[in-house]
């Protein structure tokens, strides 16, 4: 079940700096406090389960609310054509078209490919206050929204690359025909 999705508000007084580097630590590498409701969640599996699928670092970050080190993950420099889609489902949430180099380490979209396809939650931990971004198909936790992003959206989602798998266009194009046959077919 898809639920519709509740975008942040730009916030003009939000520093850039939020998901910057501080140290060895950053913002975004905080551990998250944000409370997932997995009865949404239309693809389910046992935490048995999703660390059968994933290797170690997706399931801490995806399915723990963990992070991975900026500037040492798979898609912060990654410039091809296509399309970002949920570890954990066939989910496709961003397009290589609205990435953008945010400067933070990791990759970083001005929006999702589907609205509906992310939700967000708030988490108030650590003295801060930040939007929590995940799958909304799957629970997987994906990384952070900011109000500090380029137009057109002005939002800024600092996502996890150990979240995401990567599909050139020309494969997706062929993944998209092929969701429209079956979908004749039910």
């Amino acid at each position: 079940m898809i639920l519709p999705n509740n975008r942040m508000k730009k916030n003009p007084s939000t520093p850039a700096t939020e998901c910057a580097l501080d140290g060895t630590q950053s913002a975004c590498g905080l551990p998250s406090h944000a409370v997932i409701d997995m009865a949404k969640a239309a693809v389910k599996h046992s935490d048995a389960e999703w660390q059968q699928r994933l290797t170690p670092l997706q399931y801490h970050v995806a399915r723990q609310q963990g992070t991975e080190p900026p500037f040492r993950n798979a898609y912060w420099d990654h410039h091809a054509d296509g399309v970002y889609f949920s570890v954990c489902s066939d989910t496709p949430l961003f397009d290589s078209r609205d990435k953008f180099e945010s400067g933070t380490g990791w990759p970083s979209f001005t929006q999702p490919i589907e609205p509906a396809f992310t939700e967000d939650t708030v988490d108030s931990s650590h003295g801060m206050s930040r939007t929590e971004v995940h799958c909304a198909v799957d629970g997987a936790h994906l990384g952070h929204v900011f109000p500090d992003g380029p137009a057109p959206t002005g939002l800024r989602y600092c996502i996890n690359s150990a979240s995401l798998r990567f599909m050139p266009r020309a494969e997706y194009k062929t993944w998209l025909a092929g969701q429209g046959a079956e979908a004749k077919r039910s």
